[in-house]
């Protein structure tokens, strides 16, 4: 299965930021106990590079890692050569995109109006992240999803338990998971590790029976 196949069928992106580089890979076997197998690590995070390649190495060849909050080229290639399978990015840079295609590598850019949205998708986005959702709804995914609807669109910021089938319903093919799932400045503990994996079981649930009732 391809990186691109696997985030649709997963329908869910698990976006660990701010957790203490010696925290994430116990963050990271947690949420794939709980089935969500696509991760993005956040540029941010002190020693990326090596997160990402410790990542790779010792995470079942099913869980997919990425890099996001990625805002040029530079950085884009850096996290490739890491190892990291798909590239988010909060915003379009057109030399971004073209350099993560160039190295064969799944291109999901940040964007918000309908242009924007275009504009990042004919660059060569594989998947076009809505950013922030939060502050434009379900029903904004459903109104760009009309004359757009080749556009594959995944909403991010703001996306919980609560309000995440909204957003499948509205037409996004996948979501991405930020501090509801994921508590950035924290010292997991065994207990709260326990916890996260739940939660993202919880989030499995919902996405599978959504997905269920549309086939």
């Amino acid at each position: 299965m391809s990186v691109l196949q696997n985030i649709y069928e997963n329908g869910l992106v698990g976006i660990i930021r701010g957790v203490q580089p010696d925290d994430i890979l116990d963050v990271a076997k947690s949420l794939h106990q709980g089935g969500i197998h696509t991760l993005e690590i956040t540029a941010d995070t002190p020693r990326i590079l090596q997160v990402i390649e410790q990542l790779r190495e010792e995470l079942p060849e099913e869980v997919i890692v990425g890099a996001g909050t990625v805002l040029d080229a530079e950085t884009a290639r850096a996290v490739i050569m890491a190892g990291a399978q798909f590239v988010f990015s909060p915003t379009v840079n057109i030399d971004m995109i073209q350099t993560t295609k160039r190295y064969g590598v799944v291109s999901i850019p940040g964007a918000l109006t309908p242009t924007e949205i275009l504009t990042a998708y004919e660059a060569g986005g594989d998947v076009i992240k809505v950013f922030p959702a939060r502050s434009a709804g379900p029903n904004y995914i459903k109104d760009v999803n009309g004359p757009l609807s080749h556009i594959p669109l995944m909403p991010t910021g703001g996306i919980n338990l609560d309000n995440i089938m909204d957003y499948f319903q509205a037409g996004a093919v996948a979501a991405g998971l930020g501090g509801s799932l994921v508590q950035a400045k924290k010292k997991y503990t065994e207990t709260d590790l326990a916890e996260l994996t739940e939660k993202a079981k919880a989030y499995v649930e919902k996405v599978k029976a959504f997905q269920n009732n549309v086939q």
